[in-house]
């Protein structure tokens, strides 16, 4: 999902959206369509009060709330999207790396045929290398069961 489309969802404003961030000590950030009772919806009878920063037009609140936030605006809205960081993994192999030929049955299906390891994979085993690329954000939506599913 490009930059245009996760900014896209964050400005939406009828399904909630939810930003898990990864860095030490950052807070989960959240939109949520307009209502008077957002604040005491959000904090559901806890001691900690969310934050409202003015100038990102989003709530703060603990990560420890991710899945209380994610169940319940499910039950109250049917949806939520989910923004998290991820990171993909590849996988391959130190005999397709390191292959001569052009035959290739890895599951890399012939992407890293021949191109040698460098220094960015890591060896696990004469038959598994993996690494992982970079840091990128990554939207889903989730939508509430429907009864009796």
């Amino acid at each position: 999902m490009d930059a245009e489309q996760l900014t896209n969802i964050w400005n939406q404003r009828e399904i909630p959206v939810i930003l898990r961030r990864a860095g030490k000590g950052e807070l989960l950030r959240l939109r949520l369509p307009y209502a008077e009772k957002n604040r005491s919806w959000l904090q559901n009878d806890r001691r900690t009060s969310p934050a409202w920063i003015a100038s990102k037009r989003c709530w703060e609140v603990p990560k420890a709330w991710f899945n209380d936030f994610v169940e319940r605006a499910l039950a109250t809205f049917g949806a939520v999207y989910v923004i998290q960081p991820y990171r993909e993994q590849e996988k391959c192999s130190p005999a397709c790396l390191n292959a001569v030929g052009h035959e290739c049955q890895c599951s890399c299906m012939g992407r890293n045929h021949g191109a040698g390891n460098d220094g960015s994979w890591f060896e696990i085993s004469e038959t598994f290398a993996t690494r992982w690329g970079d840091q990128m954000l990554a939207c889903r939506l989730l939508r509430a069961r429907a009864k009796g599913r």
